[in-house]
């Protein structure tokens, strides 16, 4: 059976390195209205064919909401999903998001997250508004005609 949070609940607390050398935990994006978590990793089809819509979302909403990726995905069945491959692909893409690595898993099964992408906003209060998908067609950006987050945020703000 699978799990992941409610609508209305509380995000739970984190506390993850970044592929920017710094540690973050949920506290430290308090300075923005509303916050975007979600569960990302370097190699799957859905995220590297969905990544410049979601850049664009975060980009369009950056003065009130928070955008926090986080890769929970094992390095010992996908090694090209290492800290290390993290931090170049950081480095080499320049998404306007805060890249966590969840190596424990721990911070994944809290949330519930389910696929990559799987998306979470959390309004000023940190209280779950939406959970799912980004788009409808993640993995071919052309195929989109729905863009979930977007509405999600709009719709918020």
């Amino acid at each position: 059976m699978s799990f992941t949070i409610e609508l209305g609940a509380t995000a739970p607390y984190f506390s993850l390195p970044a592929t920017d050398g710094k540690t973050y935990s949920l506290n430290d994006f308090a300075g923005k209205d509303n916050i975007v978590i979600f569960f990302t990793c370097n190699h799957c089809p859905f995220v590297v064919g969905s990544d410049e819509v979601t850049r664009q979302t975060a980009e369009r909403f950056a003065d009130s909401t928070a955008f926090v990726a986080i890769n929970s995905n094992s390095v010992n069945t996908k090694p090209g999903d290492s800290f290390e491959k993290m931090v170049s692909r950081m480095a080499e893409q320049q998404f306007p998001w805060t890249y966590l690595h969840d190596e424990s898993q721990e911070v994944a099964l809290a949330y519930g997250g389910l696929k990559t992408p799987h998306f979470y906003v959390f309004n000023k209060d940190r209280k779950l508004v939406y959970n799912g998908r980004g788009v409808d067609s993640p993995r071919l950006a052309e195929n989109i005609t729905v863009n979930d987050l977007d509405n999600a945020l709009e719709e918020l703000i």
